[in-house]
């Protein structure tokens, strides 16, 4: 019987985890993208701003964990960045910018940074 050594069973959950964040933020692209070709007051602007919202939220979380293993240089930039595509979404929200190519362009940064 094979038995798997923790640093094994580790890499595995830490590619298995970039790989999920990847497929969250290549959603989040696909919906600003049909946002953008729909227009800003439409339903796809509001949907993919909130998912925006959900899953940068989440990631700030988790980046702000004292347990999460990234170095603390590269948490605290991925959270300014967070930051960032937070207020830019509710930016486009309350109808303040119509910048939906940059949270597009930085979202595919931070994506093919995770590949």
């Amino acid at each position: 019987m094979y038995q798997f050594s923790y640093a094994d069973v580790q890499s595995d959950s830490v590619a298995d985890a970039k790989d999920r964040e990847s497929q969250l933020i290549d959603r989040s692209i696909e919906m600003l993208e049909k946002a953008k070709d729909a227009g800003l007051r439409s339903l796809e602007t509001v949907e993919a701003v909130h998912f925006v919202n959900r899953i940068w939220s989440t990631m700030i979380e988790d980046l702000a964990n004292p347990e999460n293993a990234l170095p603390n240089e590269l948490r605290a930039n991925l959270i300014s960045i967070g930051l960032w595509l937070l207020r830019g979404a509710e930016a486009v929200r309350q109808g303040e910018s119509d910048d939906l190519d940059g949270l597009i362009e930085i979202s595919q940064i931070i994506r093919d940074g995770l590949r």
